[in-house]
C-alpha cells in the first residue's frame, strides 16, 4: 500500500484531474529519483516551521562562516562552522585552508549542503522515497560542488597558469570529445592501449561449443597434470566474462589453469532485440545448465565444480536448487564470489529497486526489447558519484588530463544490454520479492527448495562492496545444505575479485558459521595475502586425484569453433 503522500500517489492524483491515463515522467525518471524530490518539496510546504528552522540555521552558519574568514584573512587559523567529512577528497587542496575566499567558497558549499540534509530530515518522507531523495539530492549536490568548475577549483587554476593556458583547451577538446562518443559523461579510462585476446582475455584457449546464448571456452593445460574434476567459470550476463581473465598475472582463470585445473568459461552472448523474449529460466537453462552438460562430454567426468560471479552465483544457486530436486549431481561444489542468494539485504540497488521503478524500466526496455547497456552502467557509477563520475570531470575536463590506461575500467566500460523478458523477472524475483531465499521460486512448475543443496560451497565477499553487501553475500551459508566455507576480502565489488597476489592483498577467514554475520567477522582472523590462496587449497580437494592433462581441446561432438576468447565477447553494446 502506498503511502498518502507518496510522488506515486501524487503525480496520479494531479494525471486525473488533468484526464491523462498515463504518467510521462515514468519513462523518463523509472526510479522516482525526481518524483521523491517533488514529493520532499510538497510535505515541506506543508510543514513551513522546520523549514524555517533549518533556513535560520543556515544564516546563522553562513554569519559564522563570514566571521571565520574575516579572522583568517588578517592571520588568524578560525575555525568553520562546518568541515568536510574525512573521506571526502575534493576540499583538500591547501588553497581551501590558506586562501579566505577559497574557504569562504568551501564553507558556503558544505552549509547549503547540510540544509539540503536537514529539509529532508524535515519532510519525513516514507523509507523507500526518503532514500531515493537523499540519492538524488546528493547526486545534484555532487553535480554542484565548486570543485566542478575552473573558477572553484584552484588546482586547475594553478595547472591552467603554469601551462599557459594549454591545460584549458585540452579539456575542451576532451569535453566535446566526451558530448560526442560519449554521451556527454566523462571518459573514465583511456582503452587505447588494450585489446581483447592480446592483453586482455589472454589466456590460451579455444572455444569448444557454441549456441545462439553462450560460447564455451576450454582453456590450454599449462601443467603436465590436472585434477579429474574440470572447473566451469560462470560470469554474470549483466558482464562480459573475462572479467575472471582479465590481464595476464591478473586472472583467476590463468591462475587455476596454472594450479593444475582443466578450465572451462562461459561468454554470453550480447542480447539484442531478438532476444527479447529470453527469460530466467532459459538463461539458467541455455546457460550454466548446458555449460555443465558440454563440460562433461568433452571431459568424461561425471561431476563438474563451478565458479560464479555475482549475478551468475545468483544462477547457479537456482540451478543447484533444481539440480537437488531431481537428484542430479553432476556438480560438485561452488564457489560464490559477490553473490546474492537472499535479496533480505541487497544494499542501495534492493532499495531502488520498488515496483514503481520496475515499471520503468520495464516500459523503457518494451521499445527495444532490451535495456541499454550505457543505463545499466551510468546507475552503477551514480552509486558513487564523486569518484566515478566528477572526480574524471575534474581531470579530464578541468585539469586537461587523459584518463588512466587501466584493465579493469576497460573491462567495466566494455557493458552487455539486458534482455526485456530476462531482466523484468530477474528484478522482481530476485529484488522485489526474494522468491528464492523463501522458496517460492518456480522452475518447470516446481517451487525449488534451497535447503536441499547439499554439496561444498565456498562464499567470498569483499568488505567495501556497494553491489552485494558483505553480509548479504554472508547469507549464503545459512541457505544451503551441505558444508560452507566463508572468506571476507578487503576492497570492493570488482577488485575483491581480481585479486592476485600482491602487499595489498588480506583476507578474513572463520571457520565456524554463526547466524550473525558480524557475529562471524568479530572472531574471524586476518591474513596477509589474496584469498586466492585459500581458494585454492579448497578447491585442489574439490578436484580429485590427478590425472594426465588432455592432449587437445574439445571432442569429437565439441570440436574447436575458433581460437580464445570467442566472438561474443567482441560484440559491443
Amino acid at each position: 500500500m502506498k503511502p498518502a503522500h507518496s510522488p506515486e500517489s501524487a503525480t496520479r492524483s494531479v494525471l486525473d484531474r488533468l484526464g491523462v491515463a498515463e504518467d510521462p515522467l515514468v519513462g523518463a525518471d523509472p526510479v522516482s529519483f525526481l518524483r521523491s524530490l517533488a514529493a520532499a518539496g510538497a510535505a515541506l510546504a506543508r510543514n513551513p516551521t522546520a523549514a524555517a528552522a533549518a533556513n535560520a540555521r543556515l544564516l546563522i552558519g553562513l554569519a559564522a562562516a563570514v566571521r571565520a574568514t574575516a579572522g583568517r584573512a588578517v592571520g588568524r587559523d578560525t575555525d568553520g562552522p562546518v568541515s568536510p567529512d574525512k573521506g571526502d577528497k575534493r576540499f583538500r587542496d591547501q588553497a581551501y585552508a590558506e586562501n579566505p575566499m577559497y574557504f569562504l567558497l568551501e564553507q558556503q558549499y558544505l552549509l547549503a549542503a547540510q540544509l539540503v540534509t536537514e529539509l529532508l530530515d524535515a519532510a519525513g518522507l516514507d523509507a523507500a522515497q526518503d532514500v531515493k531523495a537523499r540519492f538524488a539530492a546528493s547526486f545534484i549536490l555532487d553535480a554542484l560542488a565548486p570543485t566542478n568548475t575552473l573558477p572553484g577549483n584552484p588546482a586547475a587554476l594553478r595547472e591552467a597558469f603554469n601551462t599557459g593556458g594549454k591545460s584549458v583547451l585540452r579539456g575542451v577538446r576532451n569535453m566535446l570529445g566526451d558530448i560526442r562518443h560519449n554521451g556527454g559523461w566523462p571518459s573514465q579510462v583511456d582503452s587505447s592501449g588494450f585489446e581483447v585476446g592480446v592483453n586482455m582475455a589472454a589466456t590460451p584457449g579455444a572455444v569448444v561449443y557454441r549456441s545462439d546464448l553462450i560460447e564455451v571456452i576450454q582453456y590450454e593445460p599449462q601443467v603436465p597434470r590436472v585434477h579429474a574434476v574440470p572447473l566451469l567459470f560462470c560470469p554474470p550476463w549483466i558482464n562480459k566474462y573475462y572479467i575472471m581473465d582479465l590481464a595476464p598475472g591478473k586472472s583467476l582463470i590463468e591462475w587455476a589453469v596454472q594450479h593444475g585445473h582443466t578450465c572451462f568459461a562461459i561468454s554470453y552472448r550480447n542480447p539484442d532485440a531478438s532476444m527479447r523474449d529470453l527469460g530466467f529460466e532459459d538463461y539458467l537453462r541455455q546457460g550454466p545448465l548446458d555449460a555443465v552438460r558440454v563440460v562433461r562430454e568433452i571431459t568424461g567426468a561425471a561431476e563438474v565444480n563451478v565458479l560464479s560471479v555475482c549475478l551468475g552465483g545468483t544462477l547457479t544457486a537456482i540451478g543447484l536448487a533444481h539440480n537437488a530436486g531431481i537428484g542430479d549431481r553432476s556438480i560438485k561444489s561452488a564457489t560464490f564470489l559477490n553473490t546474492h542468494t537472499d535479496f533480505a539485504a541487497s544494499g542501495t540497488l534492493g532499495v531502488f529497486t520498488d515496483e514503481a521503478t520496475i515499471a520503468g524500466l520495464e516500459k523503457q526496455m518494451a521499445k527495444k526489447g532490451y535495456l541499454d547497456s550505457d543505463k545499466m552502467a551510468h546507475t552503477f557509477d551514480a552509486l558513487r558519484a564523486n569518484d566515478l563520475i566528477f572526480g574524471y570531470v575534474v581531470n579530464n575536463w578541468l585539469l586537461g588530463k587523459q584518463p588512466p590506461a587501466f584493465d579493469l575500467l576497460v573491462w567495466n566500460k566494455d557493458s552487455t544490454r539486458m534482455p526485456a523478458k530476462m531482466h523484468s523477472q530477474y528484478l522482481r524475483s530476485c529484488y522485489l520479492n526474494n522468491e528464492f531465499a523463501r522458496g517460492e521460486f518456480e522452475m518447470g512448475g516446481q517451487k525449488l527448495e534451497p535447503g536441499k543443496i547439499d554439496i561444498d560451497t565456498y562464499v567470498l565477499s569483499a568488505v567495501d562492496d556497494h553491489i552485494v553487501p558483505w553480509v548479504s553475500g554472508y547469507k549464503t551459508t545459512q541457505l544451503f545444505g551441505g558444508n560452507s566455507r566463508y572468506v571476507l576480502s578487503t576492497s570492493g565489488h570488482i577488485a575483491g575479485i581480481v585479486n592476485p597476489p600482491g602487499p595489498k592483498a588480506k583476507h578474513w577467514t572463520n571457520d565456524d558459521l554463526p547466524a550473525d554475520p558480524k557475529e562471524w567477522k568479530d572472531a574471524a582472523q586476518l591474513h596477509e595475502g589474496t584469498w586466492w590462496d585459500d581458494w585454492t587449497t579448497w578447491i585442489a580437494k574439490q578436484g580429485g586425484a590427478k590425472v594426465a592433462a588432455p592432449r587437445q581441446l574439445g571432442s569429437k561432438d565439441h570440436p574447436v569453433v575458433e581460437p580464445a576468447p570467442g566472438s561474443y565477447v567482441r560484440t559491443r553494446a
